[in-house]
C-alpha cells in the first residue's frame, strides 16, 4: 500500500512508472508548492540568488566573504535570496541583514532534516528540489555562486543553461573564488575550443575574488539591461520589464 509519505517522497516518484492515480496526485501536490511560493514571494522586489556550500562554518574565509557579499547587494538595495540552511546559505542573509537588507530562503526538506537559519524574513520549504530551483530562479536578477559542491554546480549549470538557451535574459552570474573555481573555468574554455559552447558563452560568468568587482558587475549590467534605477537615498529599486 502506497503512503501519503511515500507518494512525498522523491525517491518513490523517481522509481519509474506507479499507480496513475497516484502521479496524478503527485502533480497537484507539485503545483502546490508553486502556488505557495508564489504568494510567498510575490512581492519581494527584484533580488540576487546566493549560491554555495552549506558546509562552511562560521570561521570560514567564504562564509566570511558570503557576508560580505550579502551585504554589498543589500546595500545596493537587492534582497538576499538562498537555499535558506547553513554555510554560505546563511552567510549572505546575515550579511545583509547586518546593514538592514531583506532576505529570503527556499529551504528544502531532506532525509537528514535542513533547518532554516534565523536571518530570514520569508522562509518557503520545499519538498522537491526541482521547485525550489526554479523559486531561487524565477525572482533574481544576478546569481552570485561561491564554492560548493555537486549542488552548487547543478545550480550553477542549469542557470548558465536557462540563459545560454534564452529560457531566461542574459542575467549576471558571478563565480566566486578563482582558486576554488579554476578547473571549472579551464574546463569552460575546452568545451567552448571543442565548440560544445559557443566562445560568447564564455561571457555571461565573471570569475572573481573580489566583493566589489562583483557587486559593481551586477549593478552596472541590471542598469544597462533591465532598467534597474536604484532610488536616491534608499535600498530599493525602480524596475522595468524582466
Amino acid at each position: 500500500m502506497t503512503t501519503p509519505r511515500k507518494i512525498h517522497d522523491d525517491r518513490f516518484f523517481l522509481e519509474g512508472p506507479a499507480r496513475r492515480d497516484i502521479e496524478f496526485l503527485y502533480v497537484f501536490r507539485v503545483a502546490a508548492q508553486f502556488i505557495r511560493g508564489f504568494r510567498k514571494l510575490h512581492f519581494v522586489g527584484p533580488c540576487v540568488t546566493v549560491f554555495g556550500s552549506a558546509r562552511f562554518g562560521e570561521d570560514h574565509i567564504y562564509y566570511r566573504k558570503g557576508m560580505e557579499m550579502g551585504a554589498a547587494l543589500s546595500k545596493m538595495g537587492f534582497t538576499i535570496m538562498t537555499g535558506g540552511g547553513p554555510g554560505i546559505m546563511e552567510a549572505a542573509p546575515r550579511g545583509a541583514k547586518s546593514v538592514g537588507g531583506k532576505t529570503i530562503g527556499c529551504n528544502i526538506i531532506l532525509p537528514e532534516e535542513q533547518a532554516s537559519n534565523p536571518y530570514l524574513d520569508v522562509v518557503v520549504t520545499f519538498r522537491h528540489f526541482f521547485v525550489r530551483k526554479v523559486l531561487l530562479v524565477k525572482y533574481s536578477y544576478a546569481f552570485v555562486v561561491m564554492p560548493g559542491g555537486a549542488g552548487t554546480m547543478d545550480e550553477l549549470f542549469e542557470t548558465m543553461t536557462l540563459i545560454q538557451t534564452g529560457k531566461i535574459k542574459e542575467f549576471p552570474i558571478v563565480v566566486f573564488g578563482t582558486d576554488y573555481w579554476h578547473e571549472l573555468r579551464d574546463m569552460l574554455v575546452v568545451m567552448a575550443r571543442e565548440k560544445t559552447i559557443s566562445e560568447g558563452d564564455l561571457d555571461l560568468i565573471l570569475f572573481t575574488d573580489s566583493v566589489d568587482e562583483a557587486a559593481s558587475h551586477i549593478e552596472k549590467i541590471t542598469r544597462q539591461k533591465f532598467g534597474l534605477v536604484r532610488k536616491p537615498l534608499k535600498p530599493s529599486w525602480i524596475f522595468g520589464e524582466r
